[in-house]
């Protein structure tokens, strides 16, 4: 049986409500479909950093470090302004996150009052490993979709989002 011939809960859920509320079926389906894709993406970040022994604000902090390359380092107020978190916030994130072993503070050599933050080795490593674990996840999500598919899946749902941001 094709999965085209499939029924799945979006289904299910459009046949429950058909004739009691008006609504429009194919875009009651794209959209259930989405919101019920993107509960299990996730899912699938959290089962990555339950895997690897990570909370959330942990991985979101070290992701932030890793995207800047190496040394894996930024300045602490830049980073508390991506994260959208006071410096009271950023400070306690990061004593967690260096009692831990993940990342260090230091000095930045040019302004000695900037304290920059760095991923430590150890800290790279578990963010690789998470990042791993998220591929793993993500990998299984596609899976049913060819290269093709996933090309012009990427490409209607790009459509979609540059016309929601330009709004």
């Amino acid at each position: 049986m094709d999965a085209l011939d499939s029924e799945d809960s979006v289904d299910r859920h459009i046949a429950r409500w058909s004739g009691k509320v008006p609504f429009d079926v194919p875009t009651e389906g794209v959209i259930t479909r989405i919101q019920l894709l993107a509960k299990h993406v996730k899912y699938g970040k959290e089962r990555a950093l339950a895997e690897t022994g990570l909370q959330e604000f942990e991985f979101e902090t070290m992701h932030r470090l890793a995207s800047r390359g190496e040394p894996w380092r930024a300045p602490s107020a830049e980073l508390a302004a991506e994260l959208l978190l006071s410096p009271a916030g950023m400070t306690g994130r990061l004593d967690s996150l260096e009692r831990s072993g993940l990342i260090r503070r230091v000095r930045a050599a040019g302004d000695r009052r900037r304290v920059d933050v760095e991923l430590t080795d150890a800290g790279h490593r578990r963010w690789r490993e998470a990042m791993r674990w998220r591929g793993i996840a993500e990998a299984e999500m596609i899976e049913p979709l060819d290269d093709a598919e996933r090309a012009a899946l990427s490409a209607l749902l790009k459509r979609m989002l540059l016309h929601v941001e330009a709004k």
